[in-house]
């Protein structure tokens, strides 16, 4: 087998996979009595113990609640809080820390530009932009408006690659397009999608961009203002955080323009039986209630780890395993990959002839690797391929090359066993 973990060439980062496994207390266990091999990282990432140990060190130290209290504790608590807000803008460099809002993920991020957003400003008739690639949380918020408000809901194609086909989206552009719901990467093939050339074309149409970014985020910097996203959002659990914890950018003007969302604490103003309610400024507007507050003050320590390795570093490394593993497995026989992308993020997704993708994941369990089956929420792009479901591997900077050995051979044995 290939042990090629830490060497590098000239022109790609190096990354020292090795200290990066040693912050991760879970690698090191056994699943079925051998070493575990996580290959399900679009659908979570593992966790460091530096993000780990943020929740001994809130619930220990300083648990309070935040931004309306005058004790130490809830100083300290709002100051970490706060101070995640300031990190994640930083990591996205939007222009202002008020333009980023707190969710429990990217499902909930769209939901409320679905909810807010497009309830103030979309009539019937209006169109809504969508790929073949979402995930579902993508496409099911707008098929809700849809059947509320009547607007239409229109499909960008993709060609036999999986890669978005730009002259059909140029084309399916009325007076009656208001906004592109767009992932930046898709989730089950890892095809990476020109979101700025998106947004630009957009823009110049008069209609604004939604990118969903949460499979962008742990693989390649991420800069909204380049991208010139209206609104972008993503999930702690998808860039080694926690989960409870997502962000949804938004450009200020917009945000401001926005009703809420949801009503309780923290997004008032002013409350009164004998006048209208009067609300927050943003972000807090729409932050209504208590926070998940540890989950987001982790997010704020998942970044920062992030941003110690370096995106360049990780997603060089991580294209090292994705070429690895897709010359490993293109020699397994009936193995078809779907997803061939060009410069496509390190997702491998496939079937096997005669085998069906759910026993296959069964049965690798039991070899000690782990991989995601199924439909991966984007029923409609597999069903245009033709498939139900698909095996999909999927990688992260503490992967190794040996891993994609250990996950090839055991995937030979079990289809072995299934054939």
């Amino acid at each position: 087998m290939t042990d090629l973990a830490t060497s590098t060439t000239l022109d790609v980062p190096s990354l020292d996979v090795a200290a990066v496994r040693a912050d991760f207390p879970i690698l090191a266990r056994q699943v079925h009595g051998r070493p575990l091999v996580y290959l399900d990282n679009a659908a979570t990432s593992q966790t460091p113990r530096q993000v780990i140990e943020v929740f001994d060190d809130y619930y220990g130290r300083y648990n309070a609640n935040i931004h309306r209290g005058l004790h130490t504790l809830a100083d300290e608590a709002t100051a970490a809080f706060e101070g995640t807000r300031e990190t994640v803008r930083a990591f996205l460099n939007a222009a202002e820390s008020r333009e980023i809002i707190f969710t429990r993920g990217t499902t909930e991020a769209i939901n409320l530009v679905a909810g807010a957003w497009g309830r103030a400003n979309l009539t019937p008739g209006d169109e809504v932009l969508v790929s073949l690639l979402e995930h579902h949380s993508n496409i099911v918020p707008w098929q809700l408006l849809a059947s509320e408000l009547g607007i239409v809901i229109k499909v960008i194609p993709v060609d036999e690659r999986g890669v978005l086909d730009l002259d059909a989206y140029r084309a399916l552009f009325t007076a009656r397009t208001r906004l592109v719901a767009v992932n930046h990467v898709s989730n089950a093939f890892g095809t990476v999608n020109p979101v700025g050339e998106m947004a630009a074309i957009a823009h110049a149409e008069g209609a604004l961009i939604l990118v969903d970014g949460a499979q962008a985020t742990p693989h390649q910097k991420v800069d909204v203002r380049d991208i010139d996203a209206d609104f972008y959002a993503f999930s702690g659990h998808k860039v080694y955080g926690p989960t409870g914890a997502g962000v949804l950018y938004g450009k200020a003007e917009l945000l401001e323009a926005m009703p809420p969302w949801q009503g309780g604490g923290e997004m008032i103003k002013s409350v009164s039986f004998e006048t209208p309610t009067t609300f927050a400024a943003i972000p807090h507007k729409f932050e209504a209630g208590t926070p998940a507050i540890a989950e987001v003050i982790a997010l704020g320590a998942a970044l920062k780890w992030v941003d110690a390795l370096g995106l360049e570093a990780i997603g060089a490394w991580e294209q090292r395993l994705l070429a690895h593993a897709t010359a490993r497995v293109s020699r397994i026989d009936g193995l078809r990959i779907l997803g061939t992308a060009p410069g496509k993020a390190g997702v491998l997704s496939f079937v096997v002839d005669g085998a069906h993708s759910q026993d296959i994941g069964l049965l690798i369990d039991q070899l000690g690797v782990a991989i995601r089956t199924g439909h991966h929420c984007a029923q409609p792009l597999l069903t245009h391929f033709g498939v139900d479901a698909t095996c999909r591997a999927s990688f992260a900077a503490y992967n190794t090359l040996e891993e994609v050995d250990v996950f090839a051979e055991a995937l030979e044995r079990v289809i072995g066993m299934v054939r």
